[in-house]
């Protein structure tokens, strides 16, 4: 643990000062350094706790339900704002069922296509107006890690549009040149499934032999749906204390 021996050691007076030297301008100036050794320690300590590396994911939870399970990922609305926007109206609108992951590449992405072009239910004129539409580049300081959602683009950083890679790996080129707009909550499990399937090259894509459908897509927030949790939780106690407290009356005052 070398975080756990450097606090130690920054922590630990120098061996040189002893109550019984005199040298008091020689203990000044080490107090002075061990202090300021403290406070940087701190300071460092602050900074990476507060890394815009770990931004905060926003209460809307998006499922991916595919043949071979669900995938669960939220939103980071801090990073990415319009990205954000324009993805869950996406969801919200059903452009993203029936469409598909185009791409798996073991260790690299898992790809979903491009609705206007993956789908395999025709769109509707709404759906089709906002699946056209591209969003500006919103890069981040946020990391490609796997879990991470990163939207694809052609060469223009503008041109993002409804396609977006599930990152299966730390992709740290990626850094800076594409916008990460949220992660993968649950279903990595399902992720790992995919990586698993028969692939083929085409070009620089490593792309799934069969086609790995979206078959729909669903949102909730997951705020309201602990509260939902909680209060059916409550109630079930309060109606088996109900029942406990009737039992007991009964027993005391037949």
């Amino acid at each position: 643990m070398m975080l756990g021996n450097s606090m130690i050691q920054v922590c630990q007076l120098p061996t040189s000062i002893m109550f019984n030297d005199f040298n008091y301008a020689q203990i000044d100036q080490q107090l002075t350094m061990w202090i300021a050794g403290l406070l940087w320690t701190a300071f460092f300590a602050v900074v990476v706790s507060a890394s815009p590396e770990d931004p905060e994911l926003s209460s809307t939870r998006v499922v991916f339900q595919t043949s071979y399970g669900d995938i669960e990922f939220g939103f980071y609305p801090s990073v990415a704002p319009q990205t954000v926007d324009h993805i869950f109206k996406l969801v919200r609108l059903g452009c993203y069922n029936t469409n598909h992951f185009f791409r798996v590449d073991k260790g690299f992405v898992a790809q979903v296509a491009d609705v206007v072009g993956g789908r395999s239910a025709p769109m509707n004129k709404e759906q089709r107006k906002e699946a056209e539409k591209t969003v500006i580049a919103e890069f981040s300081n946020v990391k490609h890690v796997r879990g991470i959602l990163s939207m694809g683009r052609y060469s223009d950083p503008n041109s993002a549009s409804s396609s977006f890679s599930m990152l299966l790996g730390d992709a740290p080129h990626l850094d800076g040149q594409y916008t990460i707009f949220g992660k993968v909550t649950k279903g990595d499990d399902t992720l790992k499934k995919l990586e698993q399937l028969p692939t083929r090259r085409e070009g620089i894509f490593v792309m799934p032999t069969e086609r790995i459908t979206i078959l729909s897509a669903y949102y909730y927030d997951a705020q309201m749906e602990t509260c939902e949790e909680e209060r059916s939780h409550l109630k079930r106690r309060l109606s088996a204390s109900a029942i406990e407290i009737e039992r007991q009356r009964m027993k005391c005052f037949p």
